[in-house]
């Protein structure tokens, strides 16, 4: 299987963007009191593409060798990722405010921001690293 680390890595990151402009998109667009961001194919759709971004992900992980939780990127990546999931929960569906729901939605775009820059760098701090290094 590591002979298609590269293509699944591509893969990866393509269904990662695509999750989170997808997020972005559904989250604008209920925040802005549109009712079709929670019909059941754009939800349908929206849980293929985690499901796909999560299976890309578990691939990845079995490829990869042991070594890489070392250095911590990778475990903070993955703290960052739940965090994001919780605060996009909250954004269009448990929040009980409109307040609450936008500062879900604006703290899991930032959260989301965090995770991409953490897996481009490879380093805990993200977009940090370079103000600190």
């Amino acid at each position: 299987m590591n002979e298609f680390y590269p293509q699944i890595r591509q893969f990866h990151i393509f269904v990662a963007l695509l999750s989170g402009s997808l997020f972005a998109l559904r989250g604008a667009f209920l925040l802005g009191g549109a009712r079709w961001p929670l019909a059941l194919p754009v939800k349908w759709f929206s849980y293929a593409v985690d499901t796909a971004l999560l299976t890309a992900a578990l691939m990845l992980v079995t490829i990869l060798p042991g070594a890489m939780f070392a250095n911590g990127w990778l475990m903070v990546k993955i703290a960052l990722v739940v965090l994001y999931i919780v605060l996009g929960v909250f954004a269009l569906k448990r929040a009980r405010t409109r307040r609450a729901r936008i500062l879900c939605y604006f703290a899991a775009l930032a959260v989301f921001a965090s995770v991409y820059a953490t897996a481009r760098t490879h380093q805990p701090l993200g977009a940090l690293t370079y103000w600190f290094s």
